[in-house]
């Protein structure tokens, strides 16, 4: 068997620039290298039809062909179940080694260990490389040699250990040895997403893809010094919107890294913040490698004992959470934005999990799995980090005794309520003043301007600072019983 031939598996990397395993498989002068994806009917078989993340892919995979077409290649795409499919392939192309990038969710970290034994067991092997993060699982440790389980000190340590080696932002490169790449056999193009059983949805992510990745980073660096100050305002345009193609490797992490650290040398000190974002998202990720458990549990076991809300009372207060039917505008108009087009801003996002966990006293694996059916840009170290921060069951959470006020955070985020109009017409003709708070304003008031509560909009489900004694008695709960 030729070890010249090689097979690159994309996954939640599409994309033919900086990619490791891509540059490592064309490494290797006179290596053949073909390109393939799988649409695993696993994953799919529990998305709605019109989920707007097959579509996004979907987009982005007709990106990365033509682009792997224009050096020479092209991409094979399958669907079914990758532990038949990627060796199955391997075999009918007769390729020593398939390479590919790692993932460290659970579900990804057994779907690649059962690859891998098909792979062996036909004399062949699986190649994995580091693409999807800058430091991975064990690469940041404590002077002690464990794992950090705090944010700042890790960020310290993620920074210096990056001072000592600039060249883990190294690109990969791909362009100069594109003459490996082998163009697809016949009957393996992209199929349509009614082929797969899928339909458009009615408000796709858009844009995908390289070139949308590199569109939305150009525009946000015209803006990066300010987002700082900017940031936590949803109804600005402040933010990257770059977190889905993170996702789905449509953009380069070490790209984006590198040019954060450029930008910021210059004087943007927005940048240095930014850069902190993208730290998180490697915080979360060594989190989940290191602490599996946090898939279905609190990363501090004790919290699994938190007595959350149940019953009929606890389900209809979680439908009318989903719905946007809180009474509470800021929260609701986050959850129309979330329901509507997949998107939801990042200060939000803890504006909403703190009201569901803090508030209505609802189990935060509900609302994590929740976000994990909505959210573009899903993926499950970042969600679960953020849900159980919220809550105060995670590593580095907020203390359970600190609380989200909503109305706070509305006033202060969205002070002149442009957000809220925007998802909640209902409420437009509202002035800023009434408009956080409408079963404050005067009856009159509201009346005038066609709101009756009750019938446009609903009564707040909860008083919060009710709700606020509930929630540090049921933590209290948890620390008396720690102590005993």
């Amino acid at each position: 068997m030729p070890k010249s031939k090689k097979l690159v598996w994309f996954r939640r990397d599409l994309r033919s620039f900086d990619n490791a395993a891509l540059g490592a498989a064309l490494d290797e002068s006179g290596a053949q290298a073909w390109c393939a994806f799988v649409f695993d009917t696993g994953i799919l078989a529990g998305l709605p039809r019109d989920d707007r993340r097959v579509h996004f892919i979907h987009a982005s995979l007709a990106a990365l062909d033509a682009d792997l077409r224009r050096m020479g290649g092209g991409l094979i795409v399958l669907h079914g179940d990758p532990r038949d499919e990627i060796p199955r392939l391997a075999a009918r192309l007769g390729v020593h080694t398939v390479y590919t990038n790692r993932d460290y969710e659970p579900q990804a970290i057994a779907r690649d260990a059962g690859v891998a034994a098909r792979l062996e067991a036909d004399g062949r092997r699986l190649a994995s490389f580091k693409d999807q993060v800058i430091f991975e699982r064990g690469e940041v440790l404590t002077q002690g040699g464990t794992p950090f389980s705090v944010f700042t000190p890790y960020k310290n340590a993620w920074l210096k250990r990056l001072a000592a080696e600039p060249q883990a932002l190294a690109p990969h490169d791909v362009e100069s040895r594109a003459g490996a790449l082998a163009p697809p056999p016949a009957g393996t193009a992209l199929p349509g997403l009614a082929d797969i059983g899928f339909i458009a949805p009615p408000a796709p992510v858009e844009p995908a893809g390289m070139s949308g990745a590199a569109a939305l980073f150009d525009h946000f660096l015209d803006r990066i010094g300010g987002y700082g100050g900017t940031r936590d305002f949803p109804a600005l345009d402040a933010t990257s919107h770059l977190s889905v193609h993170l996702r789905f490797g449509t953009t380069s992490i070490r790209h984006l890294v590198r040019t954060a650290q450029q930008v910021g040398a210059h004087g943007a000190a927005g940048a240095t913040v930014w850069l902190s974002e993208l730290i998180w998202r490697d915080f979360y990720a060594m989190i989940l490698a290191q602490n599996p458990h946090v898939a279905t549990q609190a990363f501090r076991p004790a919290f699994d004992g938190v007595a959350w809300e149940q019953g009929p009372q606890a389900d209809e207060d979680f439908a009318a959470w989903c719905a946007g039917r809180t009474g509470y505008p800021l929260v609701d108009a986050a959850m129309a934005q979330l329901n509507q087009t997949g998107f939801m801003h990042n200060r939000l996002r803890m504006l909403t999990a703190s009201f569901l966990t803090k508030d209505l006293g609802i189990d935060w694996r509900r609302g994590e799995r929740y976000f994990a059916l909505k959210l573009n840009d899903y993926e499950l170290a970042s969600n679960n980090g953020g849900w159980q921060w919220a809550a105060s069951t995670g590593c580095d959470a907020q203390p359970w005794f600190r609380i989200f006020n909503p109305l706070t955070q509305s006033r202060k985020f969205d002070p002149d309520g442009a957000f809220i109009r925007r998802w909640l017409p209902q409420l437009a003709a509202l002035g800023a003043r009434e408009i956080h708070a409408p079963w404050l304003a005067d009856p009159a008031l509201l009346q005038a301007q066609g709101v009756q509560l009750g019938r446009d909009y609903p009564w707040p489900l909860v008083d919060h600072e009710q709700a606020r004694k509930r929630t540090l008695a049921r933590f209290e709960a948890i620390r008396t019983e720690r102590e005993a």
